[in-house]
């Protein structure tokens, strides 16, 4: 395994603004892209490459194809169809199953053993389909989760309270989707629970939900002004990709396997706080939630199960 290499799955806006922030920023030391159109791959390689002179460190970017997975540390999966209109999430999900059962059979078939990060739509559903085909181990396969939503909740919050987003820890859990939820009594704004710092700001509690409100329709937002969202997921997954390489066990809000009862759930991929080293999951955080919280999370796991008792699962036994 070649420490620093990455190889990215899908070069549309998503994947190419990941790796544009890996140019800029550094930290990888190669990186292959894969996509199923050759030619736009190339030319992505050709386009990235012309800025390395400006980069801050030396950086092998080349097209390439499923051989370069065996000794890759980190697959980033971004392949997949957007959700077209009129589409229901059920044939979204089909879909993307098939093409995540094809690209999953086609890494491991390289001899593959590193870690795998799926940002593919809907993200919760598609790491359980690349964990069940690949067989690797649960801790390998996570999802891009919750991460952005968290994210964004921090930038909103860091608006709304005028305080750094970097002294704002807290975190969007369940489905990445409309059935997300924020547990605030987990919330703090530095060391002091944000409840608290609302009430001492004379800050109505109801805004709370107006801000979660608002993260969750960001997306639609963004899709409605711009028909696409991708610098926050590709800084997002740049992030992501560094917490695995760096070995930094830093903690973020990945689709995690839950197993034995934890949070209530059992065989299951959902966002929760989970730290990150370079095996990829190193363990959760087991948060005491509400019941309310409980109940959401209940929910967003039902949501998935059913989906996958529809059809999912018999598209990965095929």
């Amino acid at each position: 395994m070649k420490k620093g290499k990455v190889v990215l799955i899908g070069t549309g806006f998503v994947g190419m603004s990941m790796a544009y922030s890996m140019l800029n920023r550094g930290g990888v030391n190669e990186l292959i892209l894969i996509d199923i159109d050759k030619d736009k791959t190339i030319g992505e390689e050709m386009d990235l490459s012309h800025g390395l002179p400006f980069a801050p460190q030396k950086m092998v970017i080349k097209a390439g194809d499923y051989d370069e997975c065996k000794d890759a540390q980190v697959i980033v999966i971004t392949a997949g169809i957007a959700q077209k209109p009129g589409q229901t999430r059920l044939e979204l999900a089909e879909t993307n199953t098939k093409i995540m059962k094809g690209i999953t059979q086609n890494i491991m078939n390289s001899g593959f053993n590193g870690v795998i990060i799926v940002a593919s739509n809907p993200v919760d559903l598609m790491t359980y389909v690349v964990s069940k085909v690949s067989g690797l181990p649960k801790n390998q396969v996570i999802g891009s989760g919750t991460v952005l939503d968290t994210a964004r909740l921090r930038y909103i919050m860091s608006d709304y309270l005028k305080v750094s987003s970097k002294n704002i820890h807290a975190y969007v859990m369940g489905e990445h989707g409309d059935s997300s939820f924020v547990p605030w009594n987990h919330a703090y704004v530095g060391c002091k629970k944000v409840k608290d710092v609302m009430e001492d700001n004379n800050h109505p509690m109801e805004d709370l939900e107006k801000i979660h409100h608002d993260v969750v329709n960001a997306a639609y937002e963004i899709i409605n002004k711009k028909k696409a969202t991708y610098y926050g997921i590709g800084m997002a997954l740049r992030k992501l990709v560094k917490a695995v390489i760096d070995n930094e066990n830093t903690i973020m809000t990945v689709s995690t396997y839950l197993k034995d009862g934890e949070y209530g759930q059992d065989d299951i991929y959902i966002g929760v706080p989970a730290i990150i080293d370079n095996k990829g999951v190193r363990e959760l955080l087991n948060l005491e939630l509400t019941k309310e919280e409980q109940e959401k999370l209940d929910n967003s796991c039902k949501i998935i199960k059913e989906m996958r008792k529809q059809s999912i699962d018999k598209i990965i036994e095929e």
